[in-house]
């Protein structure tokens, strides 16, 4: 099993002064870091990539950043929809040039939009198609794609580990994956060990998130249940994701009003002795 860490435990957004992150994680036990990207997201990728490369260290890329407005693979825009599809297409290539193993996250819509009325007949289906391309593309350059499951405060789309299964199956392209993050699951599942059966070899990742965001194993997530599920899986890697509550604003922002993570460092290390006694 590797390790996988979210830049945003130590910085809140990736740049060519932040490639020396990879030297440092990987003296914490750490075998990839997830860089967040976006619009506002500027940096040399060949850069970022030689860095990873000289520490050791694999990639992984989400759309954590600016999206374009309006771009959305499930919107009732047709507009809106290609508009989505070529984006995430450009992220995919930004992975390419990266080395980046894989791009994921909720690329079935847009983070941040709920729709408050019931969803239209076609919202999945024509979802599925998007992701479908985006699959089929993904593969043909050598990149993992993977879509994550939300709670309902961020989208109304797809909230359970079930309904990202239904959602790939309608997709029904054997390169697209699930990464199952436990923090956005607390408020969306009751047997969670079950969902992750359910997922099975549909399985990218596991993002082992407290319910708070805090360090895993100090909150309220069964987690030697979530562990047994996950070694019947063929879940590459697992991730530790927090926001650092040290940068001003930064967990604010993202709509963390604890201090959860005031040490990257120090969340790492307590997170992986949890972790790794379970795996």
């Amino acid at each position: 099993m590797q390790y996988a860490a979210h830049i945003y435990l130590w910085t809140e957004c990736w740049s060519d002064r932040e490639v020396g992150l990879f030297a440092h994680a990987r003296k914490l036990g750490i075998d990839l870091l997830e860089i967040s990207i976006g619009d506002d997201v500027h940096f040399d990728a060949a850069l970022t990539k030689r860095a990873a490369v000289d520490a050791g260290m694999g990639i992984v890329i989400g759309p954590g950043g600016l999206w374009p407005e309006g771009a959305d693979l499930s919107d009732d825009e047709p507009k809106n929809r290609q508009l989505a599809f070529d984006w995430h297409k450009r992220q995919i290539d930004l992975a390419v040039a990266l080395g980046a193993r894989a791009y994921s996250g909720a690329l079935y819509g847009r983070p941040g939009k709920v729709l408050r009325r019931r969803p239209p007949v076609d919202e999945y289906a024509r979802t599925a198609e998007g992701l479908h391309g985006l699959a089929d593309y993904a593969q043909s350059v050598g990149v993992g794609l993977g879509i994550e499951p939300m709670s309902r405060f961020r989208t109304h789309l797809v909230n359970t580990p079930s309904q990202a299964l239904h959602l790939v199956e309608l997709a029904a392209h054997p390169h697209l994956k699930i990464a199952i993050d436990t923090y956005h699951l607390a408020t969306e599942v009751r047997d969670l060990p079950a969902e992750i059966r359910k997922v099975g070899d549909r399985l990218m990742a596991l993002h082992a998130c407290e319910n708070d965001r805090g360090v895993p194993g100090k909150g309220l997530m069964p987690w030697t249940e979530i562990f047994a599920a996950l070694r019947e899986t063929p879940a590459e890697f697992i991730e530790f994701e927090s926001y650092n509550t040290s940068l001003g604003d930064f967990g604010w922002k993202r709509g963390m009003f604890q201090n959860q993570c005031p040490d990257g460092d120090a969340f790492v290390r307590e997170g992986l002795a949890f972790v790794q006694a379970l795996v």
